[in-house]
């Protein structure tokens, strides 16, 4: 979870506006990271947490920027919490964005840059979470939107000015990627630099742990490890479900409704003749003419196509009504009154001459209303089933809205309500941790964790077929400590694992403290007394730990920063124990007379080099502008978030 919000609050995206909702507006306008560059900080006064130039940033809306963050966080993460939010920086992150956007705003209204209203617009109406059922811009979509997130269209179209301006800013300047040679060659170098040493391993299992704690040890060990027994928040939800299967009694069709699908689809069953056709479209007649001459005269259509540059279409089984509406009533009057391999045209045609051949004909038998009852009855069942699951979704909806409580809205609807045990935000249970979460409650416990108590109920989505489910939060568990008694046996492992631990490494520090003072390191381990594994060798190149993407043996990272002959000590993954890591050698690179590398050092350097001009003209842009936050109001907003404003 910690590593998910150091990815948000550290992402290329987003770097001057922290305008998104719930993942159904996300502009793409953001120019690169330039998170956490400082301003100078002086002293202010009221409730604005930062003035920028003429701008400012109010206590209120930052609040309101940092809480949309935790919720589009939550699209992602269901458990995401403020106070992991705020432990990784997401305040000043926010903050720090906000006066990107504001400064750098200032600063292009100044150089004369301005913001159209149809740029806007356009940007508005291009979102796809605002489309109609036509697929184009709903205002109403907009309008429903911005009530539900208690914004305005000024914040709007006020965050997308900003936005274009950063974007417009910005833009060429990340995008410089020009790299000196002379720049590239000492990183080129570096990657080519090799160390080589020496690592030992003292396991934990390899020393004594003592007697069995005591019941004061384990008391005060459980105290003070308290974090470790505590189960997070959980909730007791309440959910009815409404699935295709409880409504498909009433989505079976009468012989009447049959009957009248049958008569309004009586084109689609009527006897037809359906054609494949090969066409040609010239621009003109001339050429039109010769390449009709060619096929007539034998040579395929799509050879004669080709040798003009062009690639025929070809329609399937296409009917006299389907090809008309692509074409026009005259050309598909021609088309199929010709015979099988026959050539019409030069044809004049919507978008030029055609020429068609007619490469097949299929003569299709109308169904009756019995041979047609099949399909009829599955297509009315699909529709029938939707409608039904639409119409208890609707009458649902309505009750909710007139404020039913969840059990009149489940009676109403002669719903089978069920209460989950006590849930943590990823579906498990603690109380049973050997049974799996169920995959399908997934969507009914993310909604759950997004509810406060005493929130009315919702509707969910749940399945793929159109199901839903009512969910209401019958009882929020907060976070509580284990009783010790219910932990004992785990409390005396800890204790247990905690002693050999710490045992492991006051033998490792012995070893470390022999090795630095000269004693080679495989002489310092036989001298201790323990039987413990062999020294290992350790060589590689800074190239190969690049290379690694972050899958980096710890012991080869603490290896490039160490000095040489010096060893270190550095635990082991998983509390396994303790190593000590001794470098031996250092062997420094050379890439002058490696040219690949040094292009490939030059392409990696270009990858990040327009971030950091970015970075640099945005600073600028703040000095320019003027950027003064109050850090008492800043204090005051994050104690607000974190729930002890008061």
């Amino acid at each position: 979870m910690l590593s998910f919000f150091r990815r948000i609050i550290n992402s290329k995206a987003g770097i001057v506006v922290t305008f998104i909702v719930l993942g159904v507006i996300a502009l793409a306008f953001a120019a690169g990271d330039i998170t956490g560059m400082g301003g100078g900080a002086m002293t202010l006064s009221g409730d604005n947490v930062a003035t920028v130039g003429g701008g400012k940033v109010g206590a209120a809306e930052l609040r309101s920027r940092v809480q949309t963050e935790l919720q589009a966080a939550r699209q992602q993460q269901p458990a995401a919490t403020m106070e992991q939010l705020l432990a990784q920086g997401g305040l000043q992150s926010v903050l720090d964005r906000t006066i990107n956007g504001i400064a750098l705003e200032e600063f292009g209204r100044d150089q004369g840059m301005v913001v159209s209203k149809r740029s806007i617009d356009g940007v508005i109406a291009s979102i796809p979470g605002l489309r109609g059922p036509n697929g184009q811009f709903d205002p109403a979509n907009y309008q429903r939107l911005l009530a539900d997130q208690k914004l305005t269209d000024a914040q709007v179209r006020t965050d997308i000015a900003r936005d274009i301006i950063a974007q417009q800013l910005m833009l060429p300047t990340q995008g410089a990627t020009q790299v000196p040679m002379k720049v590239a060659l000492p990183y080129a170098s570096l990657l080519l630099e090799k160390r080589s040493g020496q690592v030992a391993f003292i396991p934990a299992k390899a020393v004594d742990t003592g007697a069995a704690p005591t019941d004061v040890e384990l008391q005060a060990f459980y105290r003070r490890n308290i974090a470790r027994y505590t189960v997070p928040e959980r909730r007791i939800i309440r959910y009815a479900l409404v699935s295709p299967d409880q409504v498909k009694a009433r989505a079976v069709p009468t012989d009447a409704e049959v009957a009248a699908a049958y008569r309004q689809q009586a084109p689609r069953f009527a006897a037809a003749e359906k054609r494949t056709i090969s066409q040609v479209v010239i621009a003109d007649q001339a050429g039109a003419n010769t390449l009709a001459a060619k096929v007539k005269g034998g040579t395929s259509i799509a050879d004669a196509a080709r040798a003009a540059g062009l690639e025929p279409a070809v329609q399937s089984g296409v009917t006299k009504q389907a090809y008309a509406a692509a074409s026009t009533a005259g050309i598909a009057d021609a088309a199929f009154a010709a015979q099988q391999g026959g050539v019409i045209g030069p044809v004049r045609g919507p978008l030029g001459w055609i020429v068609a051949r007619i490469e097949g004909i299929e003569q299709v038998a109308g169904k009756t209303l019995e041979q047609a009852r099949p399909e009829l009855v599955n297509e009315l069942t699909k529709q029938k089933l939707q409608q039904a699951l639409s119409d208890v979704h609707d009458k649902l909806d309505d009750a909710l809205a007139k404020n039913a409580t969840f059990d009149e809205a489940v009676a109403d609807q002669k719903l089978a309500a069920q209460t989950t045990p006590a849930l943590l935000a990823d579906g498990g249970n603690p109380d049973a941790p050997a049974g799996a979460a169920d995959p399908a409650i997934t969507p009914i416990v993310a909604a759950a964790f997004q509810m406060a108590e005493g929130d009315p109920a919702q509707l969910v989505p749940v399945g793929s077929e159109g199901g839903f489910a009512m969910v209401a939060i019958g009882r929020v568990v907060g976070a509580a400590p284990r009783p010790l008694a219910q932990v004992r046996d785990r409390v005396v492992a800890d204790v247990t694992a905690d002693r050999a631990r710490a045992a492991a490494r006051r033998l490792a520090s012995d070893i470390l403290a022999k090795v630095n003072k000269g004693t080679p390191l495989a002489q310092a381990l036989a001298s201790s007394g323990r039987t413990l594994p062999p020294v290992q060798p350790a060589s590689a190149t800074r190239a190969q730990l690049t290379s690694a993407q972050g899958d980096v043996q710890p012991a080869l990272a603490l290896m490039f920063s160490m000095a040489k002959g010096n060893a270190k000590l550095l635990e082991a993954p998983n509390n396994a124990g303790w190593m000590i890591v001794k470098l031996d050698t250092i062997i420094p690179g050379n890439a002058a007379g490696t040219p690949e590398a040094v292009a490939g050092a030059r392409g990696s350097i270009a990858r990040i080099v327009g971030r950091e001009y970015a970075e640099q003209f945005a600073r600028a842009v703040r000095i320019a502008v003027g950027v003064k936050t109050d850090a008492a109001a800043l204090a005051k907003v994050r104690a607000d978030l974190a729930g002890n404003g008061n």
